[in-house]
């Protein structure tokens, strides 16, 4: 259940770095808002799945999912550029977050 949690909040965490984004230095009221409410529940949630998981694999395997899904919402909608490079990076994050769950 933990695992999944932590998911769940690394997902967020790409949420609330794209709103912050969009919010254009909290000056756009709506991304402000999603920022906001992002932040806490992923927060909340890594703080709950750092309960019964160890510090270092959660903050990792956040961070991890979280920096992959926002520079892949970049590169969907044209905000970064796509090139097999980064790709082939991200594949290679999204390989040690995976590793780091299997050894834990």
């Amino acid at each position: 259940m933990l695992w999944i949690v932590l998911v769940l909040s690394g997902v967020l965490e790409a949420v609330w770095a794209s709103a912050l984004a969009a919010s254009k230095g909290f000056r756009r009221p709506g991304p402000t808002v999603v920022f906001v409410a992002a932040l806490f529940v992923s927060m909340a949630g890594l703080a709950l799945a750092m309960t019964g998981l160890p510090t270092g694999t959660a903050y990792a395997v956040w961070v991890g999912i979280g920096a992959t899904l926002t520079v892949a919402w970049g590169m969907l909608t044209g905000r970064e550029r796509a090139t097999w490079g980064r790709s082939l990076l991200l594949v290679l994050l999204v390989g040690c977050v995976a590793g780091l769950k299997a050894v834990s």
